[in-house]
């Protein structure tokens, strides 16, 4: 049974662009696989906690020597747990200020742990997590894929640079861009990108049957 990681990262709740696109995303796939399992992560909902003194520290390993530390140990282990389980994850990341929420970027801080999700060696760092596929949904008001915004967009190579550092380097970017050019151009993109889904998850399934 293959299982899907979800995770989403938006303030706006049901308003939310990139979250109504990873819920079709989860649900073409379950079209394609019934049995389907899919964990979920509502990091806008439930964020997981930025770092602290204490978990920052008990991150880095070794035993905690309170309960700050050991809660944070216990929480990372539990989302990496869920990120070792699945075949597939899917991401929405709506663009804050040109980057990612902080809460995703949290979500990363308590997943990314050397000996555990990548390593170092006299080669450099390895990722651990290779063999898993990711499907990234950005969502954005301005474009940002090209043209002179390009360079503003701290976003996407944060995104697939630390999913890369794990071992996870097959990842496809479905991006909902100008949504805040006017109704015309904002239904154009969500459009374009339901077809992307269901193009790109139609071909994975064909590869893998």
């Amino acid at each position: 049974m293959s299982t899907a990681l979800v995770i989403t990262s938006s303030a706006l709740g049901e308003a939310s662009v990139s979250s109504q696109l990873v819920e079709e995303t989860v649900a073409r796939l379950r079209s394609h696989d019934p049995a389907l399992r899919v964990i979920t992560r509502d990091l806008g909902h439930e964020p997981v906690p930025h770092l602290t003194i204490d978990s920052a520290t008990a991150l880095r390993g070794g035993e905690p020597v309170n309960e700050a530390q050991a809660a944070a140990q216990s929480l990372s282990d539990g989302l990496i747990a869920e990120l070792k389980a699945a075949d597939t994850l899917i991401i929405g990341a709506p663009m804050y200020n040109f980057g990612m929420p902080s809460t995703l970027k949290a979500w990363f801080d308590h997943v990314l742990r050397a000996g555990i999700t990548f390593s170092y060696s006299e080669s450099g760092p390895e990722g651990l997590l290779k063999g898993k596929r990711a499907l990234v949904i950005e969502s954005r008001g301005g474009l940002y894929s090209e043209g002179p915004a390009q360079v503003m967009d701290s976003q996407e190579p944060h995104l697939r640079n630390l999913l890369g550092f794990m071992g996870i380097t097959d990842v496809t970017f479905l991006r909902a861009e100008k949504l805040a050019f006017g109704p015309e151009a904002r239904d154009q993109a969500i459009a374009a990108v339901r077809q992307q889904i269901t193009e790109t998850i139609g071909e994975a399934c064909r590869k893998a049957a």
